[in-house]
């Protein structure tokens, strides 16, 4: 039998959370048609999602939004205040911009919606698995629109280069510990570094800062590069 290029990648490990049960079986199916994902289990609801979640310790948990007992909103925030280590992919209908700020803010390294092509999902589940931040383009557009509009104009103090390095990583959906064991740093220097960044840039959010220096110029959207400004 051919083996695929990802056979002798570890397992990433996977909790399903969805209240409708085809919906489950087809992104269970799917995802297990790739040889290094396995899900581990399925969760109904919002509470049966964080009882796996504790019990499987998963390397990836991909949630909905709208979920009976408690909102995918809400197990992403309980999953970021107990396993940090758990990477958050949100697989949603909704593209609502409240929702999608609110799910962010709470935590989540990805969000895909259920119209994305399959190779898409997998590759948010590999990337959030990873490290990285995972966001579908149809929600990056939003998000930039909405953040700036055409008439608005962008200003920010300059960043030090060890503010661009944390930025880098933030926008690349490392924690602070992950930021602090890749710079050699505390995470309570992380944690004052995002301080001043979010001072000089006027954002309130890590999300903001990102677009704000992607607007900038100083953050390229490709996956490494900081531009040389």
């Amino acid at each position: 039998m051919k083996k695929s290029s990802h056979k002798s990648k570890p397992t990433i490990r996977i909790v399903l959370a969805d209240d409708h049960h085809i919906v489950r079986s087809g992104i269970r199916q799917l995802l297990e048609s790739e040889d290094d994902l396995k899900v581990l289990a399925e969760a109904g609801d919002g509470e049966e999602a964080q009882a796996l979640i504790e019990k499987h310790k998963p390397d990836v948990a991909v949630l909905d939004i709208q979920m009976p007992k408690t909102s995918g909103i809400e197990v992403t925030r309980w999953v970021r205040a107990h396993f940090p280590e758990v990477g958050v992919l949100i697989l949603t209908a909704y593209d609502d911009d409240p929702y999608v700020m609110a799910v962010l803010q709470a935590g989540a390294n990805g969000y895909v919606l259920k119209t994305a092509q399959a190779d898409d999902l997998i590759q948010a589940v590999r990337d959030v698995n990873e490290g990285k931040s995972a966001l579908d383009p149809t929600i990056t557009r939003k998000l930039m629109s909405n953040l700036f509009k055409p008439s608005e104009k962008i200003t920010a103090e300059p960043l030090t280069d060890r503010e661009l390095d944390v930025l880098r990583l933030a926008a690349k959906g490392f924690t602070n510990k992950a930021i602090g064991v890749q710079l050699v740093i505390s995470d309570r220097t992380v944690q004052g570094h995002l301080a001043h960044i979010f001072a000089k840039m006027h954002s309130s959010s890590r999300t903001e800062a990102v677009m704000r220096a992607i607007s900038l110029g100083w953050i390229s959207q490709g996956p490494d590069k900081i531009s040389e400004k």
